[in-house]
C-alpha cells in the first residue's frame, strides 16, 4: 500500500512547538491522552508485563473503555470491525513478543482492505533490546509488509507526536493499520507534555489541469453503449457513496459492486445488479464482460474481481477513479486514471457527464435480471434461503452483517440486500477465518443502537468462537448464524470443482455441538434443522436483547453457485453437479 504523501502530510515532530503550559506527565498517561484527544472511546487488548504502565494509566481514565479480549487476534480483528463500522480509527493494545505477534492477522486483514486501525504494542525496556530479552521480538520488522507505517519510540519526549502522527497517517488518504511499539521504560518515563493544537484539517482541492480529464471522461460515458459502474471498497471509506448514486441516476447508468463495495449503492435501487466476480450475479458478471465502458470507482480489480485481467478490459474504455495512484493502471491498464478524493472527481464527472443512447442495453440487462433471478425454496435448510429470510426480516431496520470466510461469507454477499455503506463486514483482501466474530464484537462496541449479526461458518466458528466470552462478559445482542455442514465447504467446493472430486482435509469430523459451546460461555442457543426452525428461532433471537447462536445445519452438498472458472472471463462458468 502506498501511503498518499500529498493527502497525508507529515506534522512537525517538535517537542515544545505547541504552545500553552506543559504538564509532567509518564509517556503511559500521555499516550491515554492522546488517545482522547483523537477522539478514542473504546480500545481492545490483552495486557501483558511490558505493557502494564499503559494499562496502569487506563485504570484513571473512565472516559476511555477498555474490552479485554480473550485473544490479541480477536483485539485486532475487533479494532478493525470498530473502524468500518464506525468510520473512525480503530484501536487494539498487546504486550511484546507472543500477544505483538498476535496482532499480525488482524493487522494484515486491516492492510488489505484499507482500514485505519492503530496498533499499540509494548516492548521491553530500551537498555535490552537486541539481546534477547524475554519476550522480545522485532515486531517492528515483522509488520513493515502489513502496515501502512509503524515506529519503535525511542524518546519520550517525542511520543504523544508520534500518537498524534500515527492516527494521521492511518485515517489520511488510502487508509490503513499504523503500529507504534512503545519500550516499558519509555512508559514509564517522564515528559513535558503539551495539549495537542486545532487541527486546520486539509481540504482536497481538485488539482489544476484536470478539467481536460473530466470532461473527457463525460464525453465516454455519454458516447458509451454498454456502461457500467463498478463500486468498491475505496467508495465505502471515502463516503461517496452518494455521489456514485448522482451520476447513476444522471446518466442512467448500470451498477455492480465488489465484495467490498456492498452497501455503498443500495441494493433496492433498480440500477443496481448486485455483486461481481468469481461468484458474482450472472447479470451483474454479463454487463460488465459486455460493457464498452467501465466506470471503477475505489476498487483494486483484485484478481477475484476481474478473473482474466487482460482479458477484463479489452476493448472496453476504462476510467478508474481511486485514492491511490499506484493502484491505477496496476492491475487493469486503464483510458483515464483519475487518482484522488472520490467525492470531488466523482461531483466534476458528474457535473460534465451527460445521459447516453443506453435504452437498448438496459432492455437487455433486464431480460438478463430476469433469465438469473434466483430462486428460494424452503423445502430444505439451504444457506441462499437464510439470507434471503435475514434480509426480508431486517429491510428498513439498522442492522449490520459480519461474516467470516468461506461459502456462508459469498451466499450473505448475493443473498443479503444491504441498502447502507458500514453494514457490510467481512475479510476481503486477506480472506482471513476466524475475522467474523471479533469483527462483529467491534461493530457491535460501536454502533450500540444496532444490531449486529454475526455469519459463520462451522470451520471459522472454532477459530476465535471463544470470542463469545467476550460478547457474554458485556451482553452484547449480537445474533450468530453457523452455516453448518461438518466441513470446509468452500475447500469442498474447489476439491470438486478443479480437483476431480480429490477431497482431502475438508471434512471436519467429529460433529461439534455449537450449542453446548455457546452454553458454556453464557449464549443462548439452538441448533435448527428446517425452515420453519429457522424462522423461529430468528424471531427469537430479533426479540431479545442478548446474544444469541443459532446452529444452521445445512447439506454438505450445497456448493455457491455460481462459480466462474478461475482466470478465465467472467461469463465462463463451472458446472457444479
Amino acid at each position: 500500500m502506498q501511503v498518499e504523501k500529498e493527502a497525508v502530510g507529515k506534522p512537525s515532530l517538535a517537542v515544545n512547538g505547541q504552545g500553552g503550559i506543559g504538564m509532567k506527565i509518564s509517556g503511559a498517561e500521555a499516550v491515554i491522552r492522546c488517545l482522547l484527544e483523537q477522539g478514542v472511546d473504546t480500545v481492545f487488548g490483552y495486557p501483558g508485563g511490558t505493557v502494564l504502565p499503559l494499562y496502569d494509566a487506563l485504570c484513571d481514565t473512565p472516559a476511555l473503555k477498555h474490552v479485554l479480549t480473550v485473544h490479541e487476534q480477536g483485539a485486532a480483528h475487533a479494532a478493525d470491525g470498530y473502524a468500518r463500522a464506525s468510520g473512525r480509527v480503530g484501536v487494539c493494545i498487546a504486550t511484546s513478543g507472543p500477544g505483538a505477534t498476535n496482532l499480525i492477522t488482524g493487522l494484515a486483514a486491516a492492510y488489505m482492505d484499507s482500514i485505519p486501525v492503530v496498533a499499540i504494542t509494548g516492548q521491553v525496556a530500551t537498555g535490552v533490546i537486541g539481546q534477547d530479552a524475554f519476550q522480545e521480538i522485532d515486531i517492528v520488522g515483522m509488520t513493515m509488509a502489513i502496515t501502512k507505517h509503524n515506529f519503535q519510540v525511542k524518546d519520550v519526549q517525542k511520543l504523544p507526536e508520534i500518537i498524534r502522527y500515527a492516527f494521521h497517517i492511518a485515517r489520511g488518504g488510502r487508509p490503513g493499520p499504523v503500529l507504534v511499539d512503545i519500550p516499558r521504560d519509555i512508559q514509564s518515563a517522564k515528559l513535558d507534555f503539551y495539549e495537542a493544537p486545532p487541527s486546520p484539517g486539509r481540504e482536497w482541492q481538485v488539482p489544476g489541469g484536470m478539467e481536460r480529464e473530466f470532461r473527457e471522461a463525460g464525453d465516454i460515458i455519454q458516447e458509451a453503449r454498454r456502461p457500467v459502474i463498478i463500486v468498491g471498497g475505496g467508495v465505502i471509506q471515502a463516503e461517496a457513496g452518494a455521489e456514485v448514486l448522482a451520476l447513476a441516476e444522471k446518466c442512467r447508468l448500470p451498477v455492480v459492486s465488489t465484495l467490498m463495495g456492498l452497501g455503498a449503492f443500495p441494493a433496492s435501487h433498480p440500477r443496481f445488479l448486485g455483486l461481481t466476480g468469481l461468484h458474482g450475479h450472472k447479470a451483474a458478471n454479463s454487463t460488465i464482460h459486455y460493457a464498452d465502458t467501465i466506470l471503477a470507482v475505489g476498487c483494486r480489480f483484485s484478481d477475484r474481481v476481474t478473473g482474466d485481467r487482460r482479458r477484463y478490459g479489452e476493448q472496453k474504455s476504462v476510467i478508474h477513479i481511486d485514492v491511490d495512484p499506484a493502484e491505477i493502471d496496476k492491475n487493469v491498464m486503464t483510458h483515464i486514471g483519475l487518482p484522488g478524493d472520490l467525492k470531488k472527481i466523482l461531483s466534476c464527472i458528474t457535473e460534465y457527464a451527460q445521459p447516453g443512447p443506453v435504452d437498448k442495453w438496459l432492455n437487455t440487462i433486464r431480460s438478463w435480471q430476469e433469465e438469473f433471478a434466483p430462486v428460494y425454496s424452503e423445502a430444505s435448510l439451504n444457506a441462499p434461503w437464510i439470507m434471503q429470510h435475514m434480509a426480508e426480516e431486517t429491510a428498513g431496520q439498522e442492522f449490520v452483517f459480519a461474516t467470516d470466510v468461506g461459502q456462508h461469507q459469498m451466499w450473505a454477499a448475493q443473498h443479503l440486500k444491504l441498502e447502507k455503506p458500514r453494514t457490510w463486514l467481512t475479510s476481503g483482501g486477506l480472506g482471513a477465518m476466524g475475522y467474523g466474530l471479533p469483527a462483529a464484537m467491534g461493530a457491535q462496541f460501536a454502533a450500540p443502537g444496532k444490531r449486529v449479526i454475526h455469519i459463520a461458518g462451522d470451520g471459522g466458528m472454532k477459530m476465535t468462537g471463544n470470542e463469545l466470552y467476550t460478547i457474554a462478559a458485556h451482553c452484547l445482542p449480537i445474533i450468530s448464524v453457523i452455516i453448518n455442514n461438518s466441513g470446509l465447504g468452500m475447500i469442498r467446493q474447489m476439491q470438486h470443482a478443479l480437483y476431480n472430486k480429490r477431497y482431502s482435509a475438508c471434512c471436519l469430523p467429529p460433529t461439534v455441538d455449537f450449542t453446548l459451546y455457546a452454553k458454556s460461555f453464557g449464549v443462548d442457543s439452538v441448533a435448527v434443522n428446517t425452515a420453519q426452525e429457522f424462522k423461529g428461532a430468528f424471531a427469537q433471537a430479533l426479540a431479545s436483547q442478548r446474544p444469541h447462536v443459532i446452529v444452521a445445519n445445512v447439506a454438505k452438498t450445497d456448493f455457491v453457485t455460481p462459480m466462474a472458472m478461475p482466470g478465465s472471463t467472467l461469463n465462463n462458468y463451472i458446472e457444479l453437479e
